[in-house]
């Protein structure tokens, strides 16, 4: 789910600044375009929403593993 929202935040990023890299999608700031683009930052959030959810699950499971 991660990847293909991730896709998606590249392909609408490429639509304001076309030669736009995975990596410059980063840090979105750089790049006003992107401010004014209509749902870019939308999807650029839930994308952050569901990174953090993982996070959130992977140290839950790993806070309830035993340790030595």
């Amino acid at each position: 789910m991660i990847e293909q929202q991730r896709a998606k935040v590249l392909r609408l990023a490429r639509e304001a600044v076309p030669n736009i890299s995975p990596e410059d999608v980063l840090n979105p700031h750089d790049f006003p375009e992107l401010k004014q683009h209509p749902t870019f930052e939308f999807e650029d959030g839930l994308l952050s929403g569901l990174v953090a959810a993982k996070i959130a699950v992977r140290a839950e499971i790993n806070s309830r593993l035993p340790r030595e």
